[in-house]
């Protein structure tokens, strides 16, 4: 299932970074590829300073070794090795029009003393942070989420939409990071759902990704703005910023295995404002927007 996951990764990075740098026009991603000490690597692709895309990164990574102490207490196990892969992206448009998104889809092995495999999953989704509310985009972007979930469970949209409801969520704000998509983590094999059968499914979401997203940009990206929409973006952006550095658990998982640093916080967006106390204009668009993000709501 590791080989099988690699390659699909692989190859859907080729399909996202090509598909951007197409509706942007201008950039192109650069590309590292890079090592780690104790197993595995990675290929970091990132494109900046493009005509559509201000920052954004489409990574993969392929790592393994011995589980660090501090995850082995996490997971409740001992001297346990394991080998994790997935592709995790991030992309932030200069037009604050245009919304921010997030993805990754992941696969993860554990092993005993005697290399025998204890314990597999999958994870992953995708959520789209608006800076101004379409509510079509919104629409679009869950109901492409809810196609691909229906092909393989009638229940797993609503399931997914409300765990991404419940972990993209800045507690210290009471506040939504987005307008959230799906969330799904510790996918194991069961009676009902075989590891083929999560990888089928997983795909499905990651081969959906562009469907989701591309079509919004299309239509948003021209749209005139003025210096106080730029302002407003970069003050959301730094609520983007707390819930990475405070409370992903992909950023945490980063950091204890001894990721690679550039690749890990690749998602923190280039220009940020902390502007104390600030209050959006009563009956404004960004007024609406923050009154959305303090309770989940249904899109479809």
């Amino acid at each position: 299932m590791k080989e099988k996951f690699v390659a699909y990764i692989k190859n859907l990075q080729n399909e996202i970074t090509s598909g951007l740098e197409e509706i942007d026009g201008s950039a192109k991603f650069k590309e590292d590829i890079w090592e780690r000490p104790e197993g595995g690597g990675g290929r970091t692709r990132v494109i900046e300073n493009g005509a559509v895309f201000e920052k954004g990164g489409v990574n993969i990574s392929e790592v393994f070794g011995k589980l660090p102490e501090s995850m082995q207490q996490y997971f409740g196990v001992k001297d346990a090795d394991f080998f994790a892969c997935g592709l995790s992206l991030v992309i932030h448009p200069k037009n604050p029009f245009v919304p921010t998104v997030h993805a990754n889809w992941r696969y993860f092995e554990m092993y005993d003393a005697d290399g025998k495999i204890v314990d597999s999953w999958f994870g992953g989704g995708q959520d789209l942070t608006p800076y101004y509310l379409f509510e079509q985009d919104a629409k679009h972007f869950h109901q492409v989420c809810k196609t691909a979930c229906d092909k393989h469970n009638l229940s797993f949209y609503e399931s997914y939409k409300k765990r991404c409801d419940e972990y993209f969520w800045n507690a210290h704000r009471e506040e939504a990071r987005g307008i959230g998509g799906l969330f799904f983590d510790y996918l194991k094999a069961s009676e009902e759902m075989k590891m083929e059968d999560w990888y089928n499914f997983v795909t499905e979401v990651g081969n959906s990704f562009l469907e989701s997203y591309l079509p919004i940009v299309q239509k948003r990206k021209e749209n005139p703005y003025s210096e106080s929409n730029r302002n407003w973006q970069e003050i959301r952006r730094g609520r983007y910023v707390e819930f990475n550095l405070v409370h992903d658990k992909g950023t945490l998982f980063g950091l204890k295995t001894n990721g690679r640093i550039e690749s890990i916080l690749m998602s923190l967006p280039p220009i940020v404002q902390w502007k104390y106390d600030h209050q959006p204009e009563a009956g404004s668009q960004e007024e609406k927007l923050v009154e959305v993000l303090r309770a989940p709501k249904s899109w479809i």
